[in-house]
């Protein structure tokens, strides 16, 4: 890609998905993620704002633990047999789950199954266990037993790698010097990186010119003057 987009950034194969780069925000729940056969009664909590990398996180242990991925709004008692002959498993979003008396029941089932065959369990949420809001006392206190991962918001550092390695997809070529800018004023989330990133891309080519500090520049504005975008 050039040498100008070359970070001194430590990344981790994401076995097959896109590179996932490790920064002092993640690095955390990364390491518990790779320790996962000490996870205290095999399971763990995953949390993180919307965009903090749940799911990419998610995937890179599905693929080493050879676990299966179901979102928790899909679970159902008639699901719990099947899926509790996995040898891992992955429920996404489990706290999107709190009110839904038929998912709760399910949830707590499918606990019971895994924890029985010392089955690994990764939970993805927002936010810990305690604040989930489940209506069910056992699943709470069951969810209350599992080990808790905190993704933080992406720091500067995290951002410009994942704007490079989007940048790069898109064979874009961005400056460090682009990269510093936005990474300083764009709101701490991937999301916000990939739309930097593809605005930056629209305005260099709507101008068929390389993309410079100016097209960063527009791309933050529209940014603040559509934030839903």
């Amino acid at each position: 890609m050039g040498e100008q987009l070359t970070f001194d950034l430590p990344l981790r194969p994401a076995m097959g998905r896109d590179d996932f780069f490790v920064s002092g925000a993640n690095a955390g729940a990364v390491a518990q993620i790779d320790g996962w056969r000490d996870w205290p009664a095999a399971k763990l909590v995953l949390c993180g704002d919307p965009g903090a990398g749940k799911t990419h996180l998610a995937h890179v242990w599905a693929a080493q633990a050879g676990a299966q991925i179901v979102a928790a709004r899909d679970l159902t008692e008639a699901a719990v047999p099947e899926l509790s002959d996995v040898a891992a498993l992955v429920v996404e979003d489990a706290d999107a789950i709190a009110g839904d008396a038929t998912a709760e029941e399910a949830l707590f089932h499918l606990h019971n199954a895994l924890a029985h065959c010392g089955t690994p369990l990764l939970l993805t949420a927002r936010r810990a266990p305690s604040r989930w809001g489940v209506a069910l006392p056992d699943l709470a206190s069951r969810m209350a037993q599992a080990g808790l991962a905190k993704l933080d918001a992406p720091d500067d550092a995290l951002l410009m790698a994942v704007m490079m390695k989007r940048a790069f997809d898109r064979k874009l070529p961005l400056t460090p010097g682009i990269l510093a800018y936005a990474a300083a004023r764009l709101e701490r989330s991937f999301a916000a990186a990939d739309t930097f990133v593809a605005r930056v891309d629209a305005l260099a080519l709507s101008e068929k010119r390389k993309p410079g500090m100016a097209h960063a520049r527009a791309a933050l504005a529209q940014m603040a003057a559509d934030p839903s975008s």
